[in-house]
């Protein structure tokens, strides 16, 4: 997951609710529209891994600005920009998945499954075959019909855990929820500049970071000596996996981003981490539920289902 930006987010436009959703939605309007998405989803899974990681991301960032209603898809245009533009947003990717899914789901049902379900479900099926928990997600998401790039206030991966948790309890959501959805990160990846500081030059001090593994820190200074930025993985064990391991690392002393070792070392998550790094089922059924809480952030039931999920219907 090439994360800029961790995924936290501060949203501050309007309050967010719990939308009416439910299992099934599609079930007689669109039957196979699961199955649909899961089959895009697997193609794409069998070619490249690391699209697990950038749903991850898509979903993280669309949900936490204004609620999960594929606003993040929107393409900008030369008269109107959109979240696409705003710098934590510029190295999202995975758009083509969701395009070939609604393409899919258009010839099958026409304007009936939202763009905000697409990345909802993708990004479910996306952990599933990755090695993470299988989860049945409501849906009857609506597409949002703003999308602006001043609404997209993502801080950077040097977040202390307090600093951290108001992000979330802002969302409604609780410590162990953060905990968890920062989980995600074992599938993920980040840029050099993300953590250069950890690696030369901790907070001004010209030293690395002496709460990183000494041997971590040589193995990722020689991949940052590459040119444009390089990129390391978050999870240094089985990084195109979704398990635990993410968290035994954090204990190892070899979380790559400030954050992330952040949850270790802080009394309020230290234990958290603990118990999810020595119980795998522990962490995997904490995601699901972390997931469904955060797939239900919404900002009301206004919207509408999109033609194409890069653009907003035409006024009729």
């Amino acid at each position: 997951m090439r994360i800029q930006t961790s995924f936290l987010a501060f949203f501050f436009l309007l309050p967010l609710v719990l939308a009416d959703l439910r299992v099934g939605f599609y079930s007689t309007s669109c039957p196979k529209a699961e199955q649909i998405i899961q089959q895009v989803v697997q193609k794409k899974f069998n070619s490249d891994k690391s699209i697990t990681a950038a749903l991850l991301r898509m979903h993280f960032h669309d949900c936490f600005v204004r609620g999960c209603d594929a606003s993040i898809l929107i393409d900008s245009t030369n008269k109107k920009q959109s979240e696409k533009s705003a710098g934590p947003n510029l190295t999202v990717r995975g758009w083509e998945v969701i395009d070939e899914a609604k393409k899919a789901l258009e010839a099958a049902c026409p304007s009936t499954v939202s763009c905000a379900d697409i990345i909802t479900l993708a990004t479910r099926d996306s952990v599933v075959l990755a090695g993470g928990p299988s989860y049945k997600s409501p849906t009857g998401r609506r597409d949002g019909l703003v999308s602006n790039p001043s609404d997209v206030n993502l801080p950077g991966p040097s977040l202390t855990v307090p600093q951290a948790l108001q992000f979330f309890t802002n969302k409604g959501l609780t410590l162990n929820d953060m905990v968890t959805l920062l989980g995600a990160h074992t599938v993920g990846i980040a840029h050099c500049s993300l953590f250069q500081d950890r690696l030369s030059n901790f907070q001004g001090t010209g030293s690395p970071d002496p709460s990183m593994d000494p041997a971590l820190v040589t193995k990722l200074s020689n991949i940052c000596k590459g040119p444009n930025d390089p990129t390391a993985f978050l999870d240094q064990d089985t990084p195109f996996v979704f398990d635990q391991k993410y968290y035994n690392q954090l204990n190892l002393k070899r979380g790559v981003l400030q954050i992330d070792q952040e949850l270790s070392v802080d009394k309020s998550t230290a234990g958290i981490v603990s118990g999810f790094a020595s119980n795998g089922a522990r962490f995997s059924q904490s995601f699901a539920t972390a997931m469904l809480k955060m797939g239900n952030l919404q900002d009301g039931s206004a919207g509408e289902i999109r033609k194409n999920c890069r653009v907003f219907n035409s006024p009729k």
